[in-house]
């Protein structure tokens, strides 16, 4: 940056500190205004990375894209309202804090987010995962009083909710710290390890979890949220069934024909209705209007939403002292949470052509749970029910949020209070039918028979351990087995003899094409994947199994002829060499196949070497000759190349390698190899040469 002259400064002699000092600054004012230039040019380039609101904002399109983000943006916060409703009691929480978690992420993330079509808010999965931290460190329990009056047990609900607000605010604050703390240590890549089918297997499990957790809704019994084993939730249900509210039933099977048939219809009709029926919101309206008149709580004792304040709650501070027991589920929910988020802003991404920043939006998530956990809302990640509406009514930018931002303002202000009659049963309805989009990835299950098999057991390891085990448990078992496969298709990988296309240049597995051929007195060994300290080893096994090379006992008549060499140095130097060159050239014969005179070693599929690889070649091409693989430069750092295992004979290609000769002599410089440039290079073993 700071380009000057030296000789401008000829005249300075002493090289002291000040001396020094003087010439930097004589640099700076020399060069002040590129200094200024390039200043101004990272920092502006550092705002517009951390707002990416002010990229987009200036050259929004008011005729192109107003219309339809006003249209979408009231679509998905009408959508907001029973959502939110619903996935507050999968996070513990009371209803209402599930419109406060809709509304300020949302205005948080119209800042600092870089997908147009994704809607931020709760999500089922995630609620849950809350939920299962919230019940754990805050149970029913805990809560229970005796009624003066007849001495039986009563649920302080006020001290457990409030409780429960707590617990979930201070989770989400964490999990948006450490979001942050990834976005801007640029670690975004981690989600790499997330593979599509264990997320995809995970969100299915937690689904099923989702819907069981729900059943004490439905059946209108009070049972514990699902956080032990699968029989658990079957026992506390099992144990209650006698005391099943008939109303809740009925409400639940009425609930759920209307929407799963409006939900049919929307979905048969989508090309020619201008937007999906809002039926989620007419089910809430019309089954709060029936409880208030038919007072369903108070007769039938049907369990409903309860007591919905009017207005915004002030912003609060976390409870510090929860960070340590919350601390392992908090990194899994933020690591779920971008998982979810990145690859349904990919998807639209590559749909609509503009690019989704990894670590940006690890960033806009971070601040949106950190801002909302201060304002007691519970973890937002987006939703795909929500991001398809959004996309499907015409939704382009992150204008939209703004838009579904002002109607839950409204809804929060003035018309939540309408629904605290709504009985819960139909928000259970809402989340099982909202469930579909999840049941429907068991259909990956035939998929991925007939594609890859080990992606099944990923995706099928993962379901069970999700049902069987907790969300967090699950999640790390799932991880765990994910690499494992990834480490055992490495440490078994095939093993192959190649052939070669009579009359092309291509040369391919044996027993995979028929019309390949044999090169007579070449044998083509090839590994399907690198070579590194977990299946070297078993490299060489299958490389003596292949070829008919012991390599064991061509190092012990190596061995045995340097013995016997220096022995007979002592007397005869010139027949001793000549003596052991010519029983080293018997004994190397008798161990090879009759024709074969050269065997090649493909290894242009390894992507790296450690040094129990080199070893393995090295012991390899000491008993025969030989050269090199992969990257040349590591095997130069390692020692590989000697004088007896010469860079003369890597080649570019397979092609290259059979066409050489073994008696040309190689080349003088290095200037002349033909390996030069090249990356994926080979190892040519020629038996009829002498170490």
């Amino acid at each position: 940056m700071f380009e000057v002259s030296f000789h401008t400064f000829a005249k300075i002699k002493h090289k002291t500190a000040f001396s020094l000092s003087l010439r930097c600054i004589l640099c700076i004012l020399m060069r002040k205004d590129d200094v200024q230039k390039a200043i101004t040019k990272h920092l502006k380039r550092s705002v517009l990375g951390f707002l990416p609101v002010l990229s987009w904002l200036p050259r929004y399109s008011l005729r192109d894209n107003a219309l339809g983000d006003l249209t979408s943006g009231i679509s998905v916060g009408i959508m907001h309202l029973p959502l939110g409703l619903a996935y507050a009691l999968l996070a513990g929480t009371p209803p209402v804090y599930g419109l406060y978690t809709s509304f300020y992420p949302t205005l948080v993330y119209f800042f600092f987010g870089t997908s147009k079509h994704i809607s931020i808010g709760p999500f089922a999965v995630t609620s849950l995962m809350v939920g299962i931290v919230t019940e754990t460190l805050a149970p029913n329990s805990n809560y229970m009083t005796l009624n003066g009056t007849n001495g039986t047990a009563v649920l302080d609900s006020t001290a457990l909710y409030n409780d429960r607000v707590r617990i979930a605010s201070s989770l989400t604050v964490l999990c948006g710290i450490f979001q942050f703390a990834m976005g801007l240590l640029q670690v975004g890549f981690i989600a790499t390890y997330l593979s599509d089918p264990l997320v995809r297997g995970y969100t299915t499990g937690a689904s099923i979890q989702v819907v069981l957790s729900q059943l004490s809704n439905t059946f209108g019994i009070s049972t514990l949220l699902y956080t032990g084993p699968l029989s658990q939730i079957y026992v506390n249900i099992c144990r209650k069934l006698p005391l099943t509210n008939i109303g809740a039933v009925v409400i639940t099977l009425v609930a759920l024909v209307v929407l799963i048939t409006v939900k049919e219809l929307n979905t048969c009709f989508a090309k020619k209705l201008p937007a999906p029926i809002p039926i989620e919101l007419i089910v809430i309206i019309f089954a709060t209007i029936i409880s208030y008149y038919s007072n369903l709580n108070g007769l039938y004792k049907v369990a409903v939403v309860g007591q919905i304040p009017k207005g915004l709650l002030a912003p609060r501070n976390p409870d510090i002292s929860l960070w340590g027991s919350v601390a392992g589920s908090a990194f899994s929910l933020a690591i779920v949470g971008y998982a979810i988020s990145i690859s349904l802003g990919k998807t639209f991404g590559l749909k609509y052509g503009y690019k989704v920043d990894s670590n940006q939006e690890l960033i806009a998530l971070g601040l949106c749970n950190t801002a909302g956990g201060f304002f007691q809302c519970h973890f937002i990640t987006p939703s795909l029910a929500r991001s398809l509406l959004q996309e499907t009514t015409g939704g382009k930018t992150q204008v939209t949020g703004i838009v579904s931002a002002v109607v839950l303002l409204i809804i929060i202000l003035e018309i939540g209070p309408l629904f605290q009659q709504l009985p819960k049963a139909v928000l259970a309805c809402i989340i099982y039918v909202n469930m579909k989009g999840m049941f429907m990835q068991f259909s990956d299950i035939p998929a991925l028979w007939k594609s890859n098999k080990v992606d099944l057991m990923v995706w099928l390891v993962t379901l069970v351990s999700v049902v069987l085990l907790n969300l967090d448990i699950g999640l790390a078992v799932s991880v765990g087995f994910s690499i494992l496969t990834v480490i055992f298709r490495t440490q078994l990988p095939r093993y192959s003899i190649l052939g070669q296309v009579p009359g092309t240049e291509l040369y391919l597995e044996m027993d995979a094409y028929e019309e390949v051929k044999e090169i007579p007195g070449i044998i083509i060994f090839r590994s399907s994947t690198t070579i590194y300290y977990t299946n070297a080893e078993l490299y060489l096994d299958a490389l003596q199994e292949k070829t008919g090379i012991d390599v064991g006992k061509l190092l012990n008549q190596k061995k045995k002829r340097e013995d016997k060499q220096m022995r007979l140095a002592k007397k005869e130097e010139k027949k001793a060499k000549k003596e052991s060159t010519g029983e080293g050239e018997r004994e190397m014969g008798e161990s090879s196949s009759q024709n074969t005179h050269t065997i090649i070693l493909d290894l242009s599929r390894a992507s790296f070497i450690d040094t129990v690889t080199v070893k393995t070649l090295r012991n390899v091409c000491v008993c025969v000759w030989g050269g090199s693989f992969c990257v040349v430069e590591q095997l130069s750092i390692a020692g590989f190349f000697c004088e007896s295992i010469p860079k003369s004979c890597l080649f570019a290609t397979v092609h290259d390698a059979v066409l050489h000769k073994p008696q040309q002599a190689p080349p003088q410089h290095e200037s002349q190899f033909p390996w030069r440039g090249c990356n994926k290079l080979l190892v040519t073993v020629y038996y009829n040469m002498v170490a």
